[in-house]
């Protein structure tokens, strides 16, 4: 899912994994596949258990981790003990000392044990961090900590320390939240006889209240914010502002731009505080910014999850409903109508669902401007219903023109022109009624409001 996210962003690379089968939907997300993109594959920690294997048996031979068979309940006894004294709850090495005789022999008679390093005592671990700078650690706050259950299973912090080695990593640029897991990395890499990389740790970003957001919470998803119809310079533009400043006035970026202007030493030290509203604008001003065919076609996954039209060809769709043939020429003439009301591409179902209906559904109270009583809506829709029938060239202009003629004499043009758009879309608030007139077409106009005149009458 990640790997799909970072190429629907837009994001290349030279080394790591690949899709190589792309999705027939959005909202499909099992239709790809991956390969092994670079040379320092394999990139799936399950399929580099062999190399883990082999640098865990290293270290137990040279003697820099052991076997711990202590139990659980011994830990955690040692731990209280420590904590009750003012010590620092660690593991002390029980194990250290265990021959490698009595090692066999416990291992063969299948009693549970784990993997520790043995911790340098009293060492200074210091590292020069690219945004927080010199951060040091005490090797007596460690411990002997686990690296792996066993041969077959090593844990995080070894893993990330033979990948960042065997992959010729550099700079290892991840949140503040793996600042402890770098001393334990770091006496990895040293116990090996590894270089180390360069560190950056970011700042987290917050949620509402300063609170961390969670990277499993389905609302803070990089997908949820793709399926939500977040567009992908959207994306990339507001989370490149989340912790860096590039210290102009400038808001807007491309990629590019950001390529050229990003630097670490602009990365703030605090937590930067994720601001809904601010995404929603942004991606409203890119939404604006889009092509009206390029943004009718980002629409249109919407509109077929929503059950409002099926694809047909590349040129057109065609209505769930009825069946009739959309062209796709008709449905960027209604994106076109609410791109300046678009927050997110999964609004626009709920905006011009009443094109693709054979009828809408609203309480007929809809209907009702400003008190005005049945007969008057009543007078309304016949009203309207009259002059869509007489209009020969039927356009938004002609439209236009000819229902202002007619409320020349009405104390509130809202009588006429209210339930006139109400009749066509069912809606409290829509694009204007001579616009949505013209998108429908005069025989869709007509049925729409005698059905609402027979919605009033009998309802």
């Amino acid at each position: 899912m990640l790997i799909r996210s970072l190429n629907w962003l837009g994001f290349d690379w030279e080394e790591g994994p690949e899709i190589v089968q792309g999705q027939e939907s959005m909202f499909d997300s099992d239709n790809y596949s991956i390969r092994n993109k670079g040379d320092f594959g394999p990139y799936r920690q399950s399929e580099r258990k062999n190399i883990y294997r082999n640098y865990l048996q290293k270290m137990i031979d040279e003697g820099t981790a052991y076997y711990c068979f202590c139990t659980k309940e011994e830990v955690e006894a040692q731990k209280n003990y420590l904590m009750s004294i003012g010590e620092s709850p660690v593991y002390k090495g029980n194990c250290r000392g265990v021959s490698k005789e009595k090692v066999s022999e416990n291992l063969a008679q299948g009693k549970k044990s784990v993997i520790r390093f043995r911790t340098p005592e009293r060492q200074k671990i210091v590292f020069d961090d690219m945004i927080k700078g010199r951060i040091e650690f005490d090797s007596a706050i460690l411990g002997d900590f686990v690296i792996a259950k066993d041969l077959e299973n090593p844990l995080y912090n070894f893993t990330c320390a033979i990948d960042d080695h065997e992959m010729g990593i550099t700079h290892v640029i991840r949140g503040e939240d793996h600042v402890s897991n770098t001393p334990k990395q770091i006496l990895l890499l040293n116990a090996l006889g590894f270089e180390k990389p360069s560190y950056a740790h970011m700042p987290l970003i917050l949620g509402e209240g300063k609170k961390k957001l969670s990277k499993r919470d389905a609302e803070t998803s990089l997908d949820e914010y793709r399926k939500e119809g977040y567009l992908p310079e959207t994306i990339i533009n507001f989370v490149a502002f989340l912790g860096w400043n590039p210290g102009t006035d400038k808001e807007i970026y491309s990629m590019k731009e950001l390529m050229e202007d990003f630097s670490v030493e602009k990365i703030q030290k605090s937590g930067a505080v994720f601001n809904a509203d601010k995404l929603d604008w942004l991606n409203g001003l890119y939404i604006r910014k889009k092509g009206i065919s390029e943004l009718a076609e980002a629409c249109v996954p919407y509109l077929i999850e929503s059950g409002l039209i099926k694809r047909e060809t590349a040129d057109c769709c065609a209505t769930v409903e009825t069946g009739e043939i959309v062209p796709m020429m008709q449905i960027e003439r209604a994106v076109k109508l609410y791109q300046e009301r678009m927050k997110k591409l999964s609004e626009i179902s709920d905006f011009i669902d009443f094109v693709f209906k054979k009828e809408v559904n609203y309480d007929k109270e809809l209907l009702r401007w400003k008190g005005m009583t049945d007969e008057e809506i009543m007078s309304s829709l016949v009203l309207s219903l009259e002059l869509v029938s007489s209009i020969e060239d039927f356009n938004e202009q002609v439209v236009q023109e000819e229902f202002f003629k007619a409320a020349e004499g009405m104390s509130n043009k809202g009588n006429l022109l209210w339930p006139f758009r109400v009749a066509l879309t069912g809606k409290q608030s829509s694009a204007g009624p001579f616009e949505v007139a013209q998108l429908l077409g005069k025989e869709k106009c007509l049925k729409r409001l005698e059905s609402a005149m027979k919605k009033l009458k009998y309802s």
